[in-house]
């Protein structure tokens, strides 16, 4: 046992879509389309909303900051992959793999927290709209997102570092198409205890709190849109969070299909579809659902891409 423990690897195979070997080809044809999709899509949004002063409100600054972070969340695994596929090779470095893992729990943290502080802007927007203006104050929204990317950065490093102190034995396949940090632990040959508690204790404080928040938000929307008496204000009122609520139901479904599943090999396939729906297809997905259901940012875009044509003739 002590000389197994002291073989240490440099590397580790990344399993996640090894079955579809025939499909190689396809996979990276589709993933290269989603990930040049996305790109494309957030940077539109954010052109948007810094070229139009209209769009310069609470709303509008988390929205551009849910495009950060979707610009960045897909960046963090796609590359790699892509790379991986084109060059027909399954490794990614020790470093490599934490670093990958830190960003992954860096922008995925980043996107709860703010899919709960839109929540609350929706919340504060339907229910007191008298007062919109003086709740959401300037100082609050750049509070309300500044605190959730300390705590985001600071998270992954924790775990980070709790990893770096765990030894890897032989065993350096991970079934997952990215380093996950729950596909990492049961590869490590030391006492994991400590890192699973922690690991916990995060989902709680990171994934239920936020969660819990959302929905008692939109508990109170619902209360407030079920008081006004016209159908047509209704209709408006949810309207109005449509979209955030969307992404929600779109982000929060993909991560109980990761996390709430078994880690077993089995599930291996079905962790890394579920995985590509947040990390991938979401961060696609959500430039769309603003703009399609959004006049003001439709009218931002075309005015955008009305004075880039303009440059650049």
């Amino acid at each position: 046992m002590k000389e197994e423990n002291q073989t240490s690897v440099s590397e580790f195979l990344l399993l996640g879509f090894s079955s579809w070997r025939e499909q190689q080809a396809l996979l990276f044809a589709l993933f290269l389309c989603l990930y040049l999709t996305g790109l494309f899509g957030n940077l539109l949004i954010l052109l948007a909303i810094a070229s139009d002063h209209h769009l310069h409100t609470p709303m509008y600054f988390f929205l551009a900051n849910l495009s950060i972070v979707d610009l960045c969340l897909p960046s963090s695994t796609v590359p790699k992959m892509l790379m991986n596929i084109q060059t027909q090779t399954q490794s990614i470095s020790y470093p490599g793999c934490l670093v990958q893992m830190y960003f992954c729990m860096m922008f995925a943290n980043m996107d709860n927290f703010l899919l709960t502080v839109m929540a609350y802007d929706r919340y504060v927007a339907i229910c007191h709209p008298l007062y919109y203006s003086i709740i959401m104050t300037q100082h609050l929204c750049i509070s309300l997102v500044g605190i959730p990317w300390i705590i985001a950065i600071l998270n992954p490093l924790l775990h980070t570092l709790m990893m770096t102190r765990l030894h890897f034995c032989s065993n350096n396949v991970i079934h997952h198409f990215f380093c996950d940090i729950n596909s990492l632990l049961p590869l490590s040959c030391s006492d994991t205890s400590l890192n699973q508690f922690l690991v916990l204790a995060v989902v709680g404080l990171i994934f239920v709190v936020p969660s819990v928040c959302i929905l008692a938000s939109y508990g109170l929307i619902i209360s407030a849109v079920m008081k006004i008496p016209s159908a047509e204000g209704k209709l408006k009122a949810f309207s109005t969070c449509g979209s955030h609520l969307a992404l929600v139901i779109l982000f929060y479904g993909a991560i109980t299909g990761v996390y709430m599943s078994s880690s077993s090999n089995q599930s291996s396939e079905k962790d890394s579809a579920a995985s590509v729906i947040f990390m991938v297809i979401a961060p696609v997905v959500n430039p769309f659902i603003y703009s399609l259901r959004n006049n003001e940012l439709k009218v931002a875009l075309k005015k955008a891409l009305g004075q880039s044509k303009i440059f650049s003739q």
